[in-house]
């Protein structure tokens, strides 16, 4: 019964969702990310700005689940890449974001698969089944976006547009709570 109450509920504040995520199975993350109501203030004490590349700023980091606050200038964009076999869900919470999704054709070649955008409070899931992706904050304004990964990520595959393959590279936080 407690269960139903709590889905039924939006969560307004980080650490209701951090407590939601911990409780829950990930089964239900798309449910959790998609119930939540925040301001854009709430993460005011996460929030780092670099001019040459977007910030990967750890809000929390468990087991379970891995909640980062991306911070883009105008402009900034992602490598093409994976997400190491795990789940990711992206809330956009300023701005508007181009991703663009890629597959492998038969060859191995990557081909562009289709492109989205998405503005304040949408929510896009990736994993790696669909493909591969890039994002791009799209607006000319600095933008952030809230990533939910289950379980965390430590490393990914990032395609180098030079050599036309994919390297592996290991992750971190440019910030941590």
């Amino acid at each position: 019964m407690e269960s139903k109450e709590k889905s039924n509920t939006t969560l307004k504040g980080l650490n209701d969702l951090i407590s939601a995520l911990a409780e829950s199975e990930r089964t239900t993350y798309n449910h959790i990310i998609h119930s939540l109501k925040l301001k854009p203030n709430t993460f005011d004490k996460y929030v780092y700005w670099s001019n040459d590349c977007y910030t990967r700023n750890c809000i929390a980091d468990t087991e379970k689940f891995e909640l980062i606050l991306i911070c883009w200038c105008a402009g900034h964009q992602t490598s093409i890449h994976d997400h190491g076999g795990e789940e990711c869900w992206v809330k956009v919470i300023e701005g508007e974001f181009k991703e663009t999704i890629y597959k492998k054709d038969e060859m191995g070649a990557l081909k562009l698969t289709k492109t989205k955008y998405s503005k304040k409070n949408d929510i896009t899931y990736m994993k790696d089944f669909m493909g591969f992706h890039r994002l791009e904050n799209s607006a000319n304004k600095r933008s952030m976006s809230l990533h939910l990964y289950a379980k965390p990520i430590r490393s990914c595959n990032v395609f180098n547009e030079a050599s036309k393959t994919f390297v592996h590279k290991e992750l971190d936080y440019d910030t941590t709570a």
